[in-house]
């Protein structure tokens, strides 16, 4: 089953996957770097929006905030919540914007979802075009040589008489350009038993590759996996938030 495919079927249940994500601290935390490092403008726009979560709170911050995603369901519940947001159907590595955006947004590791290294060249190079001049690129990323492929997080949370279970764990073979996110959803109700597994190809990359990358297109700016502080990475952290200001 593709990654795509089981999140259609679950889309419903995408909110309670995601049911320990504070959103409103991320959202929070990258306005307060972009009021640091960005041009003071409102538009915002958010890669791989999933159900607009993310979306909504910079709304409510009072963006001009819009986003994208590969998933119809997904959009149609953000919608659904965002209603004055604009919503599209497009490729992050192959996308269009009507006006420069002053925000780009990339939350929840989603830009590993670029598969490759020249795809991912590719989402940095239409970033770079679809910023106005001294936005910013926001995103947070994993260092493969850092990942441990023995943790894995758990959630559960229930729905409609149901304890739904939610595991989650970073895959790195130890070479090349790929890793996965292993995804399993165990659904149990008094009746019934149902479980769901996935394995999603991400794209690989250190830290070091990563900055060689972004330095052509912008300034960047490493900082340490806490939305509630603003500390440098750390040189052995391998879970960092960048922030990339457009040249």
């Amino acid at each position: 089953m593709s990654a795509n495919i089981l999140y259609t079927d679950l889309s419903a249940y995408y909110d309670l996957l995601c049911a320990d994500v504070d959103y409103y601290a991320q959202s929070h935390g990258v306005r307060r770097l972009n009021q640091l490092f960005g041009n003071g403008g409102k538009f915002h726009l958010d890669l791989a929006c999933g159900t607009g979560p993310h979306v909504r709170h910079f709304l409510d911050f009072g963006f001009t905030s819009s986003g994208l995603d590969l998933n119809q369901p997904m959009l149609d519940l953000a919608q659904q919540r965002c209603p004055e947001a604009t919503f599209s159907l497009q490729d992050m590595n192959s996308f269009n914007v009507s006006a420069p955006q002053d925000l780009i947004t990339c939350f929840l590791y989603s830009l590993h979802y670029s598969g490759n290294i020249n795809n991912l060249n590719t989402c940095l190079q239409q970033v770079h075009h679809a910023l106005a001049p001294n936005g910013v690129f926001c995103f947070n990323a994993v260092d493969k040589n850092k990942i441990d492929n023995h943790s894995a997080v758990t959630h559960t949370a229930t729905h409609q008489n149901s304890q739904l279970t939610f595991t989650s764990n970073w895959y790195y073979s130890g070479a090349g350009d790929t890793q996965a996110l292993q995804l399993r959803i165990e659904k149990n109700s008094s009746l019934h038993h149902e479980m769901w597994r996935d394995e999603h190809p991400m794209v690989a990359f250190d830290f070091k590759e990563l900055e060689d990358l972004l330095t052509p297109y912008f300034h960047v700016y490493a900082f340490e996996h806490d939305y509630q502080k603003i500390l440098p990475l750390d040189e052995d952290s391998g879970n960092g938030i960048f922030v990339c200001v457009k040249r």
